[in-house]
């Protein structure tokens, strides 16, 4: 390595390019702002789909999909309707700690439980279910334990209780920082990765607060960010002049307007069937099925010879999927259209995991958030949230590469990982 500098990455999951500019251009972030003053910021697009466990096993391996082999929240069992839900354990490609030289210290990275050995510290992110097997090595369970160290704030109490759930994202994040600051003494490392994903939560529920000034819980929205750019502002004081910062989102956010259900919208037009006097799950296709949807618009096809009620030729195929996009390409809610991308997986991914992956994802237009429930009476809804994810609008800001020709005009998710490699590290 060059005079062996140290790597930071500092993660905002969720967080949008927009965002980031307004809050370092209105005070909100001055730390912030001063590091977009000396490095090199832009917009970013994430994972398709541009969901956390997609875009952060993109972001650690810098691989696709059909590489590293996370392709939602949730999957299929081989040969089977029934659920999985992939984890750490699922990952086929190696995060980038397990070869880069050096200790790292990884905190709160979404898709890395459960935790295994690697060369320094690592606990992870959501979903983690158990605390001892969220933390390597497992002795620094006592410690984080003492400093109230949470593996996730607690989303449900956002349904019921506001005020309570803003105590838990402020409890979660004093931990966090905790956390870091024992860490970044205790262990001698070469790469430090922090993640805050409380951001994701505020944006999921709050959309509303940050768009209007009036709103009742603006100002918490906004200091939580002022305590997150505090944190940044300590951590960037604390490198060397040759070390590199990184700081990026997962994928962006907006306001949130029409949720549309895909699996409503196959069985309605003929394409999914489900068994009468069955329980309304993915176990209950029924056999002139051609085709269903995992979230958040994932379709694959009913393929003859690959799933239990298949019933999709192989010749069939390209005929079934040519009527899908014909179908979602025209679909419209007030006027507005709905989806603004169709990909074939063949277009956006590749790699030996390839059959493995959905044959249509779907990308939403500006306001549409696409769901694949089955337990839903109208093509469109709308819950508690207010905000929802989108693909091309994650940021990139990145401080002290030697070689800034290493960051692509468009970067992507995947790429981040090897800009690093590229800028610091000599192969």
């Amino acid at each position: 390595m060059i005079d062996n500098p140290k790597t930071v990455i500092i993660g905002l999951d969720g967080v949008p390019f927009g965002m980031i500019k307004g809050f370092a251009g209105n005070g909100v972030m001055p730390h912030v702002a001063e590091l977009i003053s000396q490095g090199t910021f832009k917009q970013m697009r994430s994972s398709i789909p541009e969901v956390s466990c997609v875009a952060w096993s993109s972001m650690i391996t810098g691989q696709n999909p059909a590489a590293h082999g996370i392709f939602g929240f949730m999957d299929l069992l081989p040969n089977s309707y029934k659920i999985r839900f992939p984890n750490y354990t699922s990952l086929k490609s190696a995060p980038f700690w397990d070869a880069w030289p050096g200790q790292s210290v990884i905190i709160n990275v979404p898709g890395t439980y459960p935790v295994r050995e690697m060369n320094g510290v690592h606990i992870a992110g959501f979903v983690a279910i158990d605390f001892q097997k969220s933390i390597h090595p497992k002795s620094l369970a006592t410690d984080l334990k003492k400093m109230g160290y949470q593996l996730d704030v607690d989303a449900q109490k956002a349904h019921s209780d506001m005020d309570a759930f803003l105590a838990d994202v402020d409890k979660t994040i004093s931990a966090r920082i905790e956390a870091y600051r024992y860490l970044w003494e205790a262990v001698d490392w070469q790469t430090f990765m922090l993640v805050f994903t409380c951001t994701d939560r505020l944006m999921h529920f709050l959309w509303d607060a940050y768009e209007d000034a009036n709103h009742q819980y603006h100002s918490f929205f906004c200091d939580h960010f002022r305590r997150i750019d505090a944190v940044i502002g300590e951590m960037s004081s604390r490198m060397g002049n040759d070390d590199l910062l990184v700081i990026h989102s997962d994928h962006g956010f907006e306001k949130l307007d029409h949720e549309v259900h895909i699996n409503y919208m196959l069985k309605s037009k003929g394409f999914l069937q489900l068994k009468k006097d069955s329980e309304i799950s993915l176990e209950s296709i029924g056999p002139c099925t051609k085709a269903f949807a995992l979230d958040p618009a994932r379709i694959y096809l009913n393929l003859k010879g690959k799933y239990p009620c298949g019933s999709v030729e192989p010749d069939e195929a390209e005929d079934v999927l040519s009527q899908l996009e014909s179908l979602f390409a025209s679909l419209e809610v007030d006027g507005r259209k709905v989806i603004r991308d169709i990909y074939r997986k063949e277009q956006i991914y590749s790699g030996p995991y390839l059959d493995d992956g959905p044959d249509l994802i779907l990308i939403g237009a500006a306001g549409f958030d696409l769901k694949a429930r089955l337990k839903v009476q109208h093509l469109t809804g709308k819950g508690v949230f207010t905000g929802k994810h989108t693909q091309d609008t994650a940021f990139l800001l990145v401080k002290g590469l030697a070689d800034t020709a290493v960051i692509p005009d468009e970067p992507a998710v995947s790429d981040i990982k090897q800009i690093i490699e590229k800028g610091i590290i000599q192969t």
